[in-house]
């Protein structure tokens, strides 16, 4: 019978909150146990660090050229013809998705069977209540909110903390009892699948949690568990602006600034706690497959969409390039050692979140379609030689922060398309980004070589970003329209 496949999914994770990187203070001990069980790839990336194209790579094994995706493009519907779930389902698999997907419409099944969901704070309904009367409410049809006010009482709410979902300078804890939180909620309902999924078929259950992305509102446990600890300061670079003239760090859903420090300690804090929760949930679910009498037979595959700058260079949230934001976990785990691999190892070769799809597949022994862009990680994890790639390409349209970057996980060049500045880190020696070596009279040959892989990654795109010879900024960043006109005239996507 073919192995069994989960996929857990966090959001807005940073690569190094887990203990077994050495973070100073992030506790991950079940985490740390599925990397001792597998392998731990510590140069992960998002090609597009926010949730909705980052997500669409993982669903489909695409770059973000190939899905259209080179930005938030939140309302535009998910019809791709090849997904993971989708091959999973037509290889025999029982598939099941429990909490966030992220995707338009909603309800959109994206190949699943099933999908048991919990979006948080959808984005294109941000200025609409999520109460049960309310048009949102029935646009969306969440699954965690109903039953959440079964539980606390009609009139609960997701906005009863008073924190925004893009509030990463502020927290307080969980109001409710633990297990009404959304995390438990993932758990229990990922328990749940166990106990009815058809068990003639293998499964693939992708257990997605909203946390640790805002609000940050961790049970009280955890929150304590970091309160009163001496957390790290944030990296900041010597290109960094400090100054914060207009005193963006005031507003809780800021991008960057200074934000006065005893707000952002409890923050950081908070942020750290849910990523413990996390982890203590995940620890209770490995603890029911064990009881299940599955374990033995189950792939693991734990990543996060993309990362939380944090206060690093004085920004916050996602979208931007940096290690905080674009950098993420990524662990293959394989307790019952049905893949043969090498344990217990870190593995330095750069993999990004389209090869997901790609080694799923490879591990179920199903076909890979050929519209998949990633590569199976399976034969990094051997311990022999293997040839890979050099580098990634990755960009997000963002407004006057538009951007392109490489990376080969020992340097990273970053090209701002609107403004035309350049930055060029040596991650090895300066892994908090903290250096721009672009004036240094001796990485000029480094910064033409990487200016040069650009050219040839951008070349003929529709923006206009290069005429093949040199680079060309102030050209508006947006998504490839070729795609998505194409997927509503139904010339791509079937």
């Amino acid at each position: 019978m073919k192995p069994n496949i989960v996929l857990i999914m966090v959001d807005q994770m940073r690569a190094d909150c887990l203990s077994i990187q050495d973070h100073p203070v992030v506790d991950t001990p079940n985490l740390d146990q599925l990397a001792r069980d597998g392998v731990l790839f510590k140069n992960a990336y998002t090609a597009t660090p926010s949730c909705v194209p980052a997500r669409a790579t993982v669903l489909t094994g695409m770059s973000q050229t190939s899905t259209g995706r080179v930005g938030y493009q939140d309302q535009v519907p998910f019809n791709y013809e090849h997904t993971l779930p989708g091959e999973l389902t037509k290889a025999g698999y029982h598939t099941q998705a429990v909490g966030k997907m992220h995707v338009y419409p909603a309800r959109n099944l994206c190949g699943f069977h099933n999908v048991v969901l919990h979006d948080g704070y959808l984005h294109y309904n941000r200025n609409k209540s999520c109460n049960l009367e309310s048009e949102s409410f029935n646009h969306t049809g969440d699954d965690y909110l109903p039953w959440l006010k079964q539980q606390a009482g009609s009139q609960a709410d997701l906005n009863d903390l008073g924190l925004d979902c893009n509030a990463s300078t502020v927290a307080r804890p969980w109001h409710l009892p633990e297990a009404q939180h959304p995390t438990n909620w993932v758990v229990s309902e990922s328990i749940d699948f166990l106990r009815r999924r058809d068990p003639s078929k293998p499964f693939f259950l992708k257990m997605s949690f909203v946390r640790p992305h805002p609000p940050f509102d961790p049970p009280q446990v955890f929150f304590d568990m970091y309160k009163d600890l001496d957390l790290p300061d944030p990296a900041v670079g010597d290109w960094a602006d400090l100054e914060d003239q207009e005193r963006n760090g005031l507003n809780p859903v800021t991008l960057k600034g200074n934000v006065p420090k005893n707000r952002f300690k409890r923050a950081q804090a908070a942020y750290y706690a849910l990523i413990t929760h996390i982890d203590y949930q995940i620890g209770r679910f490995m603890q029911t497959m064990a009881e299940y009498g599955v374990m033995d037979n189950t792939i693991i595959l734990f990543v996060s969409d993309h990362g939380e700058l944090l206060g690093d260079h004085n920004l916050f949230r996602k979208g931007l390039p940096y290690e905080g934001s674009a950098k993420v976990p990524f662990i293959l785990s394989d307790p019952g050692n049905v893949l043969k691999l090498k344990k217990n190892q870190s593995i330095e070769e750069v993999v990004e979140l389209r090869d997901i799809m790609p080694t799923i597949l490879d591990a179920a022994n199903v076909d890979i379609p050929s519209s998949v862009d990633g590569k199976s990680v399976l034969p990094l994890c051997t311990g022999d030689a293997v040839e890979w790639r050099d580098y990634i390409h990755g960009e997000h349209a963002y407004g006057a922060g538009s951007h392109q970057f490489l990376t080969n996980g020992i340097e990273k060049y970053i090209w701002y398309s609107q403004s035309g500045e350049e930055q060029l880190f040596h991650l090895k020696e300066d892994p908090n980004e903290k250096n721009n070596l672009v004036d240094k009279s001796e990485y000029q040959e480094r910064l033409v070589f990487w200016r040069e892989i650009l050219l040839r990654e951008l070349n003929g795109r529709e923006e206009g970003y290069t005429d093949g010879k040199r680079l060309i900024a102030g050209k508006k960043a947006k998504p490839t329209l070729e795609h998505l006109l194409a997927s509503v005239n139904e010339k791509i996507y079937k």
